[in-house]
């Protein structure tokens, strides 16, 4: 597999990807399907919060390939029915191989399920909160780069998001974190410029309808 100066590879399949897609099919189905692709389902940003925090000191690739059980041990990440969840759960899903067995991790996770119900409460749902933090213009890149990429991993709108949902009382929301979220859900579109799945994206990006 060749990489271009550019930041994008062809795989054997014959097909461009931004660099860190890689040769794992899983991996290259996640960014050609899903990344980037913006999300306004309250169970799924729930789900990506969650998942970004159990991320952390790992790769996604990991993440991804549990993500199957991650989503049956979390009830298909629905914040009402993991906020009802206890001590007795958390010490069950610590003996789970199939997820990340990290208390504090795991704890975070039930944490942040009631504070979404909260958020929910007072501000009719997720997606409307998140979508506030839309990042302007003057933020971004003229030009998606891998080098321009590479000095987005904070932004001032990521910081933001992240000092919100600590002052709400989530955890494992860094601003690191934070902006992989962004990217992740489609609030940005970090496709690099001459990658397929760009056009793909900035296409929905203009027809979706921003939560509000």
């Amino acid at each position: 597999m060749a990489a271009k100066p550019d930041g994008i590879v062809f795989g054997a399949d014959g097909v461009g990807r931004c660099w860190w897609a890689g040769e794992h099919a899983d991996y290259q189905r996640y960014h050609d399907e899903e990344w980037g692709t913006p999300v306004a389902d309250d169970h799924r940003l729930f789900e990506k919060i969650c998942l970004e925090g159990f991320q952390s000191g790992l790769s996604w690739l990991t993440i991804l390939r549990k993500r199957d059980r991650f989503r049956e041990v979390f009830l298909g990440f629905d914040p009402e029915k993991v906020a009802r969840m206890g001590p007795a759960d958390v010490e069950r899903l610590l003996a789970d191989p199939g997820i990340i067995r990290h208390r504090g991790k795991i704890e975070a996770t039930l944490n942040n399920a009631r504070r979404v119900c909260e958020l929910v409460e007072a501000e009719g749902s997720l997606a409307a909160f998140i979508w506030r933090f839309l990042p302007p213009a003057k933020e971004r890149p003229r030009r998606l780069t891998r080098a321009a990429l590479s000095e987005l991993g904070q932004t001032p709108t990521s910081k933001a998001l992240s000092k919100e949902l600590r002052r709400r009382g989530f955890a494992f929301v860094g601003p690191t974190t934070c902006y992989a979220f962004m990217q992740a859900m489609g609030l940005v579109n970090d496709h690099l410029e001459g990658c397929p799945a760009r056009a793909r994206v900035s296409g929905l990006r203009e027809r979706f309808a921003v939560p509000s």
